[in-house]
C-alpha cells in the first residue's frame, strides 16, 4: 500500500477541499426516513420517561466528519443534517432538569494506539494505514466539531471508544451514568449503523432506555439509512426527531 506523506504544514489529515452539496445530490435532512413509533414503544409515555434520570451522548461528531480536510469530510455530513439537529437536541436538554449527565464521546479513525485484535488491526489499517498523519493532524481529525464544542460546559464528560462500536467497554461511561443513577440515554451522532446502534444495544444491554435522535445521525450514505432506522426501531430503541424530542421536554 502507498503511504501518503502528510507532514507539511497543513493542520488537517487531507486537503481540505470543500465538498459542493449540489453536486452530492444529499437531502438536508434524514426526517422523511424515520419510521412511524414501533407499537411497542407506542405503548410508553415517552414524556415520562424523558422525566426520569437522563444522559446525553453525542457520539464522533468531530472535525474528521463536518470540516475539509477531514477524513470522513467526502461522506457530506455538514451538509445533511446533523449537527444543527444535535444542537437543537442539546439546547433542549439543557433546560431539562432531567438530564444530569452530558458526554462527548469521540471517536478516533486513527487507531494504532488502540487494543486491537487481529480482526481490529485488518479493519483500521483499511481507514488510515495509508496516511502518514502528524500527532497534530490526528488531533485537529478528532476534536469535537466547534458548532458542539461551544456548547461544552464544565463538568461534562470527554471521552473517546475504545472499542469497535460502543462507549460502554473501555471507558468510564458506566460508571458515571451508574453514580448518577441514569435511566435514560438520548444518543445522537455518526455513524447509525455503528456507533449509534452499538450504543443503543449496548444500553439496552446494561438495564438502560435509551432514545435516538434519527435527524442528528448519519450512515456513511443516507440510503443506508431507512433499513438501519427500522432495524434500531423495531427492536433496540425509539427513534425520534429532533424536533419531536423537544415538543417532549416542553410539555
Amino acid at each position: 500500500m502507498t503511504t501518503l506523506d502528510l507532514r507539511t504544514d497543513r493542520t488537517t489529515p487531507l486537503d481540505p477541499v470543500p465538498l459542493d452539496p449540489a453536486t452530492l445530490g444529499y437531502p438536508a435532512t434524514n426526517v422523511a426516513s424515520i419510521p412511524p413509533l414501533a407499537d411497542h414503544w407506542r405503548s410508553l409515555d415517552l414524556r415520562e420517561i424523558l422525566s426520569r434520570p437522563a444522559a446525553f451522548l453525542s457520539v464522533s461528531q468531530s472535525n474528521s466528519l463536518y470540516r475539509p480536510g477531514g477524513v470522513q469530510y467526502a461522506e457530506g455530513h455538514a451538509f445533511r443534517g446533523s449537527l444543527p439537529a444535535t444542537v437543537t437536541a442539546v439546547q433542549a436538554a439543557r433546560r431539562a432538569p432531567s438530564f444530569v449527565s452530558f458526554n462527548w464521546i469521540g471517536y478516533s479513525v486513527f487507531r494504532d494506539r488502540y487494543p486491537q485484535s487481529d480482526f481490529d488491526r485488518a479493519q483500521y489499517a483499511s481507514w488510515t494505514g495509508h496516511l502518514d498523519a502528524t500527532p497534530e493532524q490526528i488531533a485537529w481529525d478528532d476534536e469535537l466539531a466547534p458548532e458542539l464544542r461551544e456548547l461544552v460546559r464544565p463538568g461534562d464528560n470527554e471521552l473517546y471508544e475504545k472499542a469497535l462500536q460502543t462507549a460502554f467497554v473501555g471507558t468510564d461511561l458506566p460508571l458515571e451514568l451508574a453514580r448518577k443513577r441514569v435511566e435514560v440515554v438520548v444518543i445522537t451522532g455518526i455513524h447509525l449503523d455503528w456507533c449509534i446502534e452499538g450504543n443503543a444495544r449496548a444500553a439496552r444491554d446494561h438495564g438502560l432506555l435509551p432514545i435516538v435522535i434519527g435527524d442528528a445521525t448519519g450512515a456513511q450514505r443516507p440510503d443506508q439509512e431507512p433499513a438501519a432506522f427500522e432495524r434500531i426501531n423495531s427492536f433496540f430503541a425509539p427513534v425520534i426527531s429532533s424536533q419531536t424530542f423537544v415538543d417532549l421536554l416542553s410539555h
